[in-house]
């Protein structure tokens, strides 16, 4: 067994806090204590430590953390303290996206692709001028996600039927590889992660991402555990599939020219060819067959698009900032590549 997939099983440590709400949930999955209640209309909704109390939270649903007992999951004071941030999140997130817009519009913005300027484009940037240092902290910050790929999608499952689940199953089917366990997408991000020397732990990086990072995979598992908002979901999981192909393209691009690595560059390569398929059969048949049964919820899938474009703008600014400024987008820079790596 590879040594990152023995990692993988095993549960992260938890994070040292950054405020007052991450500290009580930090707290109470630590001691065992119900969390004092929190005022949370006045927290920053994108800020470190309203961002990181939520990612806490919702990682109890996945793999959980070293030594926090998996009763937790569904501790009736941590799911009221989680209600309260999940609102105050979405309450911006409505506020800050455009508003009302005709779906196809929404979707045809997602196939308009950016002007090639690297001040403005991550992949952009990564392709033309990136170095292996920026491409191990996009690696790094990505692994939050990338190493439970899908696994937030699969949650709208049994809320679709019919054709839009059908379509959505064929989808997932391929993410987690197809009935094969080393083409599962997550385990192909490890591999990606070994060619950079990068630390394959699942939520190792957690310490090391900026609120701008945990919005992004905060959003995922928002709209993948409520049913009211499974139309955001599949917006969400739209715009992933849409803008995938073209940012992939350029990824592998930048791997290969910086020397990465045969793994790092599959990684993306595996996302050009399967996300151009992906990207059809979500637009005709997920979203198609959704809003065939349930076309009420046209609205949700388009705030699903623009509140993900948000957000990974949000988080593309500040990479970029800080690349451009000659310094680390991470909390705590990652060092020098592993032994295991390069």
């Amino acid at each position: 067994m590879s040594a990152h997939r023995e990692a993988r099983l095993e549960s992260p440590p938890l994070p040292s806090p950054r405020g007052t709400l991450s500290a009580a949930v930090v707290s109470a999955l630590r001691e065992g204590i119900t969390p004092p209640p929190q005022e949370t209309t006045s927290a920053d909704p994108y800020g470190e430590d309203l961002q990181l109390a939520l990612y806490l939270l919702y990682e109890l649903h996945y793999q959980g953390f070293a030594g926090v007992d998996d009763s937790h999951e569904w501790d009736p004071d941590l799911l009221a303290l989680r209600r309260a941030l999940e609102r105050r999140f979405l309450t911006a997130l409505r506020a800050d996206v455009p508003g009302p817009q005709p779906l196809r519009q929404a979707l045809d913005g997602l196939l308009t692709e950016p002007v090639g300027d690297p001040t403005t484009s991550v992949t952009h940037y990564l392709r033309n001028e990136g170095g292996l240092p920026q491409l191990r902290e996009y690696a790094a910050l990505r692994s939050l996600y990338h190493l439970k790929e899908a696994d937030p999608h699969a949650w709208v499952l049994p809320r679709l039927y019919g054709r839009a689940k059908a379509a959505m199953v064929a989808v997932e089917f391929d993410e987690f590889g197809a009935g094969r366990a080393d083409d599962i997408h997550a385990r192909l991000f490890a591999d990606l992660m070994t060619d950079l020397g990068l630390e394959t732990a699942y939520g190792h990086y957690l310490h090391a991402a900026p609120a701008e990072a945990l919005a992004p995979v905060n959003l995922m598992s928002l709209l993948g555990l409520h049913r009211a908002l499974r139309g955001a979901l599949v917006g969400h999981f739209a715009t992933v599939e849409v803008t995938s192909p073209p940012g992939s393209r350029r990824l592998a691009k930048a791997m290969r020219r910086t020397g990465a690595g045969p793994a790092a560059a599959r990684f993306y390569d595996e996302h050009v060819e399967a996300d151009a398929v992906h990207e059809q059969v979500v637009r005709h048949e997920v979203i198609g067959g959704l809003l065939e049964n349930e076309p009420g919820l046209e609205p949700d899938v388009v705030f699903g698009i623009q509140a993900t474009v948000l957000l990974e703008d949000r988080l593309g600014t500040q990479l970029l900032r800080a690349w451009h400024d000659n310094r680390s987008a991470l909390r705590t820079p990652i060092g020098s590549p592993s032994p295991a790596g390069r």
